[in-house]
C-alpha cells in the first residue's frame, strides 16, 4: 500500500507538503498546480488514508423561497431539511439566507453556497463576484459557472406518457403549475409542460383543451385547476392526467372526488415527488420517486469538490427516478 513517503518521491514534493496537501491544511498555501500534481500521483499509486472530514466553515445555504412556498409544497421542506442534514454528516458549516434578507446581505468571505429557489441576474452575477463555489438544487440557472444536480424532469414527463401509453390511455392531460421568472417578473412554461406538449405533438395526440397551468405548485392550485378542467370538459374528459408534483395531485383528486369521478376506472392520475402522503391519499397516488437524500448527498459533494479539491470543471449532474405505482391509476 502507498504511503505519503512513496507519493512525495514519486511527485518530487516533500513529505510535509504532500501531507498537507492531502489533509487538506487550510494554512498552506501553494499552487494549484502543486495539488493536482499531489492528487494526480496519489491516485495514480492507490493511495488510501483513514478519512477524517475537515470541517468547512462559511458555507452559504441560499434558500430563495417564501415561507408561503414552502408551506405550499413540502417538496421544499423535505429538501430543507436533507440538505441541513447532509451539511451535518459532512462537516459542512453552513449559515441559512433567506430571499426576504435579499441578496447584498450575503458576505464576500463566503467559500461557497447551496442554492434552492429561482435567482434573477443580477443575483447571479452578484454570487459569481463572492465566490467561484456553488450548487444549485433542482434548477440550473449558470451552467457556464455553478454545478447543479436536479431530477430529471424531462425524462419522467417522457416516461409518463410512456407508461400511460402502455395502459391504453390517449386522451392524457396536464394540471401544472408554471414557471416564475425573476428577470421579468412573468409566468412562463415550466420544462414539464414544455416536454408533455413536445412529445404528446411528436406522438400526434396533443390536445390543448387538456391542459391547466397557472402558477403554483400547491394543493390549492391543483383543486382549482382540476375544478376547471371538469366545469370546462364534462364529459369530454381525458382518461388520464399527469400532475407536475404530488401537491397538485392531491388538490386534483379532491377535486375529482368531490364531483364522484371515478379514480382511476373514469380518470387516471400520476405525479411526481413521491411525499410522505401520497400513499394515504384516496385514492394512494401513482407518483414517481425522487430521492431527496440522494440529490441533497450529491450537492454536498459536488461543493466540496470545488471548496476543497478546487475541481474548475462545472458539473450538471440530473438524477433519475422510480415509479411507484399505486391505485391512482389502471
Amino acid at each position: 500500500m502507498a504511503t505519503i513517503k512513496d507519493i512525495a518521491e514519486e511527485s518530487g514534493f516533500s513529505v510535509s507538503t504532500v501531507s498537507r496537501v492531502l489533509n487538506n491544511d487550510k494554512n498552506l498555501s501553494v499552487p494549484d498546480e502543486t495539488r493536482e500534481k499531489i492528487y494526480e500521483v496519489a491516485e495514480k499509486l492507490n493511495y488510501r488514508k483513514k478519512t477524517v472530514r475537515p470541517l468547512v466553515k462559511n458555507i452559504a445555504f441560499l434558500y430563495w423561497l417564501t415561507d408561503t412556498e414552502e408551506l405550499e409544497d413540502i417538496y421544499f421542506k423535505d429538501m430543507r431539511l436533507e440538505i441541513e442534514k447532509s451539511a451535518k454528516k459532512a462537516n459542512v458549516e453552513m449559515s441559512t439566507y433567506k430571499i426576504s434578507e435579499g441578496i447584498e446581505n450575503i458576505p464576500d468571505t463566503i467559500e461557497g453556497f447551496i442554492a434552492v429557489g429561482s435567482f434573477s441576474d443580477a443575483e447571479l452575477a452578484y454570487l459569481r463576484g463572492i465566490t467561484a463555489n456553488g450548487v444549485f438544487i433542482d434548477t440550473t440557472p449558470d451552467s457556464d459557472h455553478y454545478d447543479s444536480v436536479r431530477p430529471d424532469l424531462a425524462q419522467i414527463t417522457k416516461k409518463t406518457i410512456d407508461f400511460l401509453m402502455e395502459k391504453g390511455h390517449k386522451e392524457i392531460g396536464l394540471i401544472s403549475g408554471t414557471y416564475h421568472n425573476p428577470n421579468t417578473d412573468e409566468d412562463e412554461m415550466d420544462i414539464r409542460e414544455k416536454m408533455f406538449r413536445e412529445i404528446m405533438q411528436e406522438r400526434g395526440l396533443l390536445n390543448e383543451k387538456y391542459i391547466f397551468c397557472q402558477r403554483g405548485f400547491s394543493v390549492e392550485n391543483g383543486y382549482t385547476l382540476m375544478s376547471r378542467a371538469i366545469q370546462k370538459l364534462g364529459d369530454d374528459m381525458p382518461t388520464a392526467f399527469f400532475t407536475a408534483a404530488d401537491p397538485i395531485a392531491v388538490g386534483s383528486l379532491q377535486a375529482l372526488n368531490e364531483h364522484g369521478i371515478s379514480i382511476p376506472s373514469r380518470v387516471s392520475v400520476i405525479s411526481i415527488n413521491n411525499i410522505s402522503i401520497a400513499k394515504y391519499i384516496s385514492p394512494p397516488l401513482t407518483t414517481f420517486h425522487i430521492d431527496m437524500k440522494e440529490i441533497c448527498k450529491n450537492a454536498i459533494a459536488l461543493l466540496l469538490e470545488r471548496v476543497l479539491d478546487k475541481r474548475k470543471i462545472v458539473k450538471t449532474l440530473y438524477l433519475g427516478s422510480e415509479l411507484i405505482v399505486r391505485r391512482s391509476t389502471n
